[in-house]
């Protein structure tokens, strides 16, 4: 069975309901988990193609700013040797550069944009898969725990409450800080101690 068509799909989804209507919610964890991983692949694929774009759109326009030195160059060579119809060509061609320049920049700029959304729904997809996995776990965990009047549902309203039992993932999450998030934890600490 397939649970997404898109990768959007994947950002907004409910895990729990999804689990809650399945008769064999570890099985179909897995289903999803390899489902969500193929789209994480896809997104790391996206990510790759489109900052290899904004690249070769950034050389490209390097390549073109020297050429408009070239042409800045020629034609002031040409005034000063007395040829002003000849510096004129190399000016009209400069402004030609410039505008495909221009061209290239909007390029550049949608390129940008586009990189920075794929960049953000890659994470969304990593997070929404990390997600998935602790569920994963969660029940993996309370199934082997359970005793037998427990229910599918008892089960996933117990997972609904993210990290109520991940002392593993404490362990894992502290070797692995990241500096971003302790640099927001710790002003966050300071807004706090401001309040109090």
């Amino acid at each position: 069975m397939t649970y997404f068509s898109r990768l959007s799909d994947i950002v907004t989804c409910n895990l729990n309901e999804l689990l809650s209507q399945e008769a064999d919610p570890r099985a179909a964890i897995l289903s999803i988990l390899r489902e969500m991983e193929a789209g994480v692949a896809g997104a790391n694929r996206s990510v790759a193609t489109a900052t290899s774009n904004q690249q070769r759109i950034q050389a490209e326009i390097d390549e073109h700013r020297q050429q408009v030195e070239h042409w800045r160059d020629k034609a002031r060579e040409e005034l000063v040797a007395g040829r002003e119809e000849a510096a004129r060509r190399a000016l009209m061609r400069k402004r030609e550069v410039d505008d495909l320049i221009a061209g290239l920049q909007q390029q550049l700029a949608a390129a940008i944009s586009t990189s920075q959304q794929l960049e953000t729904t890659r994470r969304a997809l990593e997070a929404r898969l990390a997600e998935a996995r602790r569920l994963q776990e969660q029940l993996l965990r309370q199934s082997k725990t359970s005793s037998a009047d427990d229910t599918v549902e008892n089960i996933l309203d117990d997972t609904h409450v993210l990290g109520a039992d991940d002392s593993d993932d404490a362990e894992k999450e502290k070797a692995g800080r990241d500096p971003v998030i302790e640099d927001e934890l710790a002003a966050l600490r300071r807004e706090l101690e401001q309040k109090e």
